[in-house]
């Protein structure tokens, strides 16, 4: 199954990674706590981990193309939610060790 991560650098990640998940908690299934959570969308699921230095996300997906679509919403709400940061996220193959 195709899978990525990225590592965002942010002293905000517990902060982040909450409005994420209630966020997405109003349209698919979400079960989170202020370090860690995971997000089961339709075309695949992302587990998050938060500590005092970055937001650690890991996604997988039944094909490369809803793998995609995983890291794009991904981004995009963060990227909305963590603007005064401008946050860079980079994907990472799971393949790339």
């Amino acid at each position: 199954m195709p899978n990525s991560c990225t590592r965002v650098a942010t002293a905000n990640a517990s902060k982040y990674l909450q409005q994420l998940s209630k966020h997405f908690a109003h349209k698919v299934a979400v079960e989170y706590d202020p370090h860690s959570a995971r997000i089961g969308f339709p075309f695949g699921s992302c587990r998050m981990r938060a500590d005092e230095r970055a937001l650690e996300i890991a996604c997988e997906a039944p094909n490369a193309e809803a793998l995609a679509r995983s890291q794009q919403v991904i981004d995009d709400h963060l990227v909305r939610f963590a603007w005064r940061e401008r946050p860079e996220i980079v994907w990472r193959s799971g393949d790339e060790g």
